[in-house]
């Protein structure tokens, strides 16, 4: 399963050869292995590097075992280097050759649907739940001790009986929120054990208040949406819920964090907008945040000197004097700058706004 390490090992390959960077749609709706082969051979069919291309096809034909909606594949034969990641979710074919892992349409997959923490919960326990690029895998949940329901209306009103509902609706109460307070624990250990970024609770509203205010205020900012739903539900329907709601706060932090940046730039405090302005910020390291509009390209150039990239084209680098080589995607070598420095990279699907402002964007450090 493809992992922010995984992404971390293609950004940190810097090898003295081409490599060529694969992603194949093998997702069963759009037809057998027959028609995912016959879109493979096509693919490679314009790519001048026998040696990975037969790595590749060696792979399809012997060792895919037609798991997965898609599969990543980046192949540097000279060296050695081949790593295959089959995924669970379809993406669009394409085939990159350059002198780096294409890493873009990876970073739009976990930022997407990577790293989901799903808890369902009510008075007794918690069922927990990691979702991560369409695979959805449970834990073992927490059981507590049994919450017995005092029953109302009919009894006795002696003043014996009265204390002995009071006493049951005490226990009840207590049992309630030791049996929280332990799922919340439990919870808390499985989401740093499985690298949880965004979680989601589900049950009723009641249970989903409780359970989040004995969450530690490190997860509780983590919490990106929550949603009714039943402690028996199956894994289909769990994924189905939780994908939608997913995609729903993702579509909210995004459009949030656009505004955010349009705000800055139009202050000029903190933010930029548009290709040339982010370029600039990427070469001296102050992107926090890159927001990209998925499938956005661009050529440009790049200084042989110290690296600068700009959309335009300049007799010399403003920085070092250094002269300029023609690259095929700008676009593609700011993400790989903005990771490498550890910043943070949002691939948007649908924002009017993003596109209007350009396609890119980026909320800046200090």
């Amino acid at each position: 399963m493809l992992t922010e390490r995984d992404l971390r090992e293609l950004l940190d390959l810097k090898p003295q050869h081409p490599v060529l960077s694969l992603y194949l749609n093998t997702d069963p709706s759009q037809g057998g292995a027959d028609v995912y082969k016959l879109k493979l051979r096509s693919m490679l069919k314009e790519v001048d590097l026998p040696e990975d291309t037969s790595a590749i096809e060696n792979y399809f034909e012997h060792e895919h075992n037609g798991a997965g909606r898609s599969v990543a594949v980046f192949s540097c034969a000279p060296e050695e280097f081949l790593r295959v990641y089959p995924i669970q979710v379809p993406i669009r074919s394409r085939v990159r050759v350059s002198n780096r892992a294409h890493v873009k349409p990876l970073v739009d997959l976990l930022d997407s649907y990577g790293g989901y923490g799903v808890a369902l919960v009510d008075k007794q326990g918690a069922r927990l739940f990691s979702f991560h690029l369409g695979t959805l895998r449970e834990q073992e949940g927490v059981l507590g001790e049994n919450v017995r329901r005092t029953k109302t209306g009919g009894g006795s009103q002696a003043a014996g009986r009265r204390s002995g509902e009071a006493g049951q609706t005490q226990h009840t109460a207590e049992v309630t929120e030791r049996n929280m307070r332990e799922s919340a624990e439990f919870a808390a250990r499985f989401f740093k054990e499985n690298n949880i970024r965004r979680v989601l609770i589900g049950g009723t509203e009641d249970n989903i208040a409780a359970f989040r205010n004995y969450l530690p205020k490190s997860w509780q900012s983590l919490i990106v949406g929550t949603f009714p739903i039943s402690m028996t539900a199956s894994h289909d329907e769990v994924m189905d819920r939780a994908m939608k709601i997913g995609k729903q706060a993702e579509q909210q932090r995004e459009a949030k964090a656009v505004e955010m940046v349009i705000t800055a730039a139009a202050k000029e405090q903190g933010g930029v907008i548009g290709l040339e302005e982010t370029l600039g910020m990427v070469h001296i390291g102050r992107i926090q945040n890159l927001l990209v509009i998925e499938g956005f390209r661009s050529p440009g150039y790049r200084c042989q000197g110290c690296g600068y990239m700009t959309a335009e084209e300049l007799e010399s680098c403003p920085f070092c004097s250094g002269n300029f080589e023609e690259i095929p995607d700008a676009v593609d070598l700011a993400v790989r700058r903005v990771l490498e420095d550890g910043g943070e990279v949002d691939i948007l699907h649908d924002n009017p706004k993003l596109v209007e402002h350009g396609k890119i964007g980026a909320l800046l450090r200090y």
